[in-house]
């Protein structure tokens, strides 16, 4: 099975704009990812999917290999699928180009189940929720589960609700996912569903057109780049480890 990963990088964040390029220990924030990616078992290629000149030549400078695509995509998931049409590939991995300190083996665990369940179309990573703020924080995306593993649900507002007060556990979405790639490309064709434009969350839509989604539990957490204070704590994180090192 060819497996392919692909770093969508959309220039203009909302929070922060040209973070991809922002430098953290003297690289841009992209060829952290990038280098990570590469470290991944079973990935025959990284490619950075970007709307930005700037970027591909910044890839290009790292001795990266970079896309240009369309500005008009709405989400990762279709500058994901402009690119993958033209792949030969069997698996494509969407790797989120806002955390630098992706972990290798979390992708390879994302992976793994696709080579004993040709089933499985897509699939995608979460965590149990350590820091209570993050259960009320919207930003902090939750996912509940079914018995055997699939998504049920994902939303921005604490799910499940625990109606007698008891504690219990949530889990926190990580935004890695991993898709044959014939379903990738049926996926980007599907037209945007009520619940994914209310929750502004793009897996529901597979959820919603009633495809099924694998969820790999990690005990790892992520650390997501969206926020000028996110940026100065991955800054700080890495200058320590680049000392160190």
């Amino acid at each position: 099975m060819k497996r392919v990963g692909i770093i969508p990088a959309r220039f203009a964040s909302s929070r922060l704009p040209g973070k991809l390029l922002a430098k953290i220990a003297g690289k841009p924030m992209v060829q952290h990812v990038w280098e990570r990616a590469r470290r991944v078992r079973g990935l025959a290629a990284v490619i950075v999917a970007t709307d930005s000149a700037a970027v591909c030549e910044a890839v290009a400078a790292f001795g990266g290999v970079a896309r240009l695509t369309s500005a008009g995509h709405r989400t990762g998931t279709d500058r994901l699928a402009e690119v993958a049409r033209d792949l030969d590939a069997d698996l494509v991995v969407n790797i989120q180009g806002d955390e630098p300190l992706l972990d290798p083996e979390e992708v390879e665990n994302l992976i793994a189940p696709f080579d004993t369940r040709p089933d499985l179309m897509m699939a995608t990573l979460a965590t149990p929720i350590q820091v209570p703020g993050d259960i009320h924080d919207p930003s902090v995306v939750k996912v509940v589960v079914d018995q055997a593993g699939y998504a049920l649900y994902f939303s921005r507002l604490p799910i499940p609700y625990y109606r007698d007060g008891q504690p219990g556990e949530y889990l926190k979405h990580i935004g890695l996912y991993a898709y044959r790639r014939e379903f990738l490309l049926r996926f980007a064709s599907l037209p945007p569903t009520p619940l994914e434009q209310a929750e502004q969350l793009e897996q529901l839509r597979a959820l919603e057109h009633g495809y099924r989604i694998a969820v790999v539990r990690t005990e790892q957490d992520s650390i997501g780049v969206d926020t000028p204070a996110d940026l100065d704590r991955v800054r700080r994180m890495l200058e320590v480890g680049k000392l160190a090192g």
